[in-house]
């Protein structure tokens, strides 16, 4: 039964004799998902545990990332096994930095999902060093996304690759953010796009991934230094295609008894999908199991250990746009509309390194000089030249103001693109310039944008400019950005 993995929060004593009739029976239920693995993958003991984790971290003093990291790839087997590997990973993590959350992405061992599991249910995990809460509304608000998020209990009662990270950063971090728990078990590419498209937003300094991973599972020694040697270049290319060929590769190698190249490879996947241009994957260490037992060199798993971190922001901010590439983008937003008007799709080709970076795009249609048509996406879930690609076709066919745009109308429209740079997190609204800034207000479910030249149209003050994007847009109230996330971008218009 389900309900005997849950513990509940234990009443004071003297609770206990009151009257049933005269309880408290709204008092909320805690629920906490128990310790299943301690005593197996790792001590059950507490003052064990913690020696021996802190042994771990120990052998990879100085290991600390310059940029924050935002991402890592880390072994999710025996600490006996694959907890030196782990510990290189999270030797680089700073403890002191402020983490809001982390997402935890794992395989599912035991259960196919067709999906991804996010776990909403439980509001702690237990390990023997104590509990970890649950970010469930985060859980919620990914659920809410998209559809290829939900919840399935079965994913999480006895699935270890998530609680086995725990202890770790238990004993590294000076205070334990909120984790989201994500069992990923589909190998549908479009999935696995999906969720990319949704946690990409997450993936920035505020939030830290965790990918749990082991890789090649069951060759000899030699065999699976061959196989995850091609693993970790492929993955150090950050071409996902690449990955998934090496994938089908070892698979149809014919090497005895391989299993798997990466028995958490959808989870590296959506990370893949989810790193753009300012994203920096270096590999910190490898060994496998016959390292470790060298009487069981017949018979291996693999494991390695990376860190994503992001450029700084002095880096994001220095974002521009050419001559040539402004012509690009402005080509590919004609010759996409061009393309569906004649009954067919254009394909995105080559384009610079700039133009792959993840930004908003507004693309503004005018026909003898009268707005035609205008669709906008702020988002930095998808390359700026596809983006543009697509809103460009949404503009001349899909804005509700106006008929969808006609073949004989094309010689009259001309065209006007806004791309958005990088967002930028700001904490006061000192920080924020009329006519220069847009503005992005974002608070659980709600958000709300003005783009920068909504100031050129008005005569707000900045206080007015926050209050009626927080109320007109957000949907949070005159004051509602007072205790809100905070973004600006610029335009590049063209």
């Amino acid at each position: 039964m389900a309900a005997a993995w849950l513990q509940y929060v234990l009443l004071p004593a003297c609770l206990w004799m009151v009257p049933a009739g005269m309880m408290d029976m709204s008092m909320p239920i805690v629920k906490v998902r128990p310790a299943t693995q301690a005593g197996r993958f790792y001590e059950s003991d507490p003052m064990v545990l913690g020696h021996e984790v802190d042994s771990l971290l120990s052998k990879h003093d100085g290991a600390l990332s310059e940029n924050p990291a935002v991402a890592l790839i880390v072994p999710h087997a025996g600490y006996y096994f694959s907890g030196n590997v782990a510990a290189a990973a999270y030797a680089v993590l700073n403890p002191e930095h402020p983490y809001k959350r982390i997402f935890m992405l794992g395989p599912s061992h035991y259960e196919w999902l067709n999906g991804a599991s996010v776990n909403i249910a439980d509001d702690y995990y237990s390990t023997p060093l104590g509990k970890v809460p649950v970010d469930r509304a985060m859980g919620q608000r990914l659920m809410a996304a998209d559809s290829v998020f939900q919840y399935q209990e079965r994913a999480h009662d006895r699935e270890h690759c998530i609680e086995v990270q725990l202890p770790f950063l238990q004993r590294r971090m000076r205070h334990m953010p909120p984790i989201v728990p994500v069992v990923i078990s589909t190998n549908r590419y479009d999935d696995l796009s999906r969720m990319a498209r949704v946690l990409r937003e997450y993936l920035t300094p505020d939030n830290l991934f965790i990918i749990s991973s082991d890789f090649s599972h069951y060759p000899s020694y030699m065999d699976a230094y061959e196989v995850d040697s091609r693993s970790r270049a492929a993955i150090l290319s950050g071409d996902v295609e690449r990955f998934i060929d090496v994938l089908q590769t070892n698979a149809g190698s014919g090497i005895p008894r391989l299993e798997t190249s990466a028995c958490g490879e959808y989870a590296i996947i959506t990370l893949m999908m989810m790193m753009d241009r300012d994203c920096d994957i270096r590999h910190l260490l490898y060994q496998n199991s016959g390292d470790i037992d060298v009487d069981g060199r017949d018979r291996v798993v693999g494991y390695h250990a990376f860190v994503v971190t992001k450029a700084k922001e002095s880096v994001k901010k220095s974002f521009t746009l050419s001559d040539s590439d402004k012509k690009c983008l402005k080509d590919i937003a004609r010759e996409s509309i061009w393309a569906a008007l004649n009954g067919k799709h254009y394909t995105v080709g080559k384009v610079p390194p700039v133009l792959r970076t993840g930004c908003g795009v507004f693309v503004t249609l005018k026909k003898n000089g009268q707005l035609r048509g205008c669709m906008g996406h702020i988002g930095e879930d998808e390359p700026l030249a596809d983006l543009v690609s697509e809103i460009a076709c949404s503009a001349a066919f899909e804005d509700p103001r106006f008929q969808p745009l006609r073949r004989e109308e094309w010689p009259q429209v001309e065209l006007e693109l806004s791309v958005l740079t990088p967002k930028q997190r700001i904490h006061s609204i000192e920080e924020f310039q009329l006519h220069r800034h847009g503005l992005l207000i974002r608070k659980g479910y709600h958000s709300g944008t003005f783009l920068p030249q909504v100031a050129d149209e008005v005569n707000w003050t900045r206080e007015e400019f926050f209050g009626h994007c927080s109320q007109d847009k957000a949907g949070l109230g005159w004051n509602g950005w007072r205790d809100a996330e905070l973004y600006t971008y610029e335009a590049i218009v063209f």
